[in-house]
């Protein structure tokens, strides 16, 4: 299955600003049915980034479970960061690992609402950091715009002709920019 926008985002922010030499994605865990969005690894580091991408616009980060129609958000990355650190520890022994669960809208919810999107959050980072040991890095809403203007800073002074589409796309619009600023003279 082809990545989507969000995860080729994510993929191509290992690949240039975290300078991965590998980046896969939606790569099959073996050992338990599922698999991992985005992976990158930057072997002269020995550092995988295991990442969980959530690209939701109009609801956040909003996963019903569809037996109970109840908010999953916390259950559902649970179960996908504890099968994703299981896979990365046997996949990758001596890396340094980096879990990260990027999503680009967190919503504020109503006091008192069934979801809490920001709770969520805040509780599936600490169950894994309960339960495995292991902290998870939540890239949204202020530092995933961050993140995407830093991809997009790196593309506008890339001279040679960039592969991926959305690569691309950001360094015409970098290239763009700067002669439409020099016109305005």
């Amino acid at each position: 299955m082809a990545e989507n926008p969000g995860e080729h985002i994510v993929g191509e922010y290992l690949r240039w600003i975290k300078r991965c030499d590998f980046v896969t994605y939606n790569t099959p865990t073996k050992d338990e049915q599922g698999e991992i969005d985005v992976i990158g690894v930057n072997t002269s580091e020995k550092k995988a980034y295991v990442c969980e991408v959530a690209t939701h616009m109009q609801t956040g980060l909003n996963y019903v479970n569809h037996r109970t129609r109840e908010p999953d958000n916390v259950n559902r990355f649970k179960k996908k960061f504890a099968k994703n650190i299981v896979y990365t520890q046997k996949a990758f022994p001596g890396y340094y690992y980096s879990f990260m669960l990027w999503t680009p809208l967190i919503k504020i919810n109503k006091q008192g609402s069934k979801a809490n999107q920001r709770k969520d959050l805040d509780d599936i980072v600490a169950s894994i950091r309960t339960s495995h040991g292991v902290n998870i890095e939540v890239v949204h809403s202020r530092k995933y715009y961050d993140c995407l203007m830093e991809l997009k800073e790196f593309a506008k002074k890339e001279t040679k002709e960039m592969k991926s589409p959305i690569m691309r796309a950001f360094q015409i619009e970098g290239k763009l920019k700067k002669y439409l600023d020099f016109y305005k003279m």
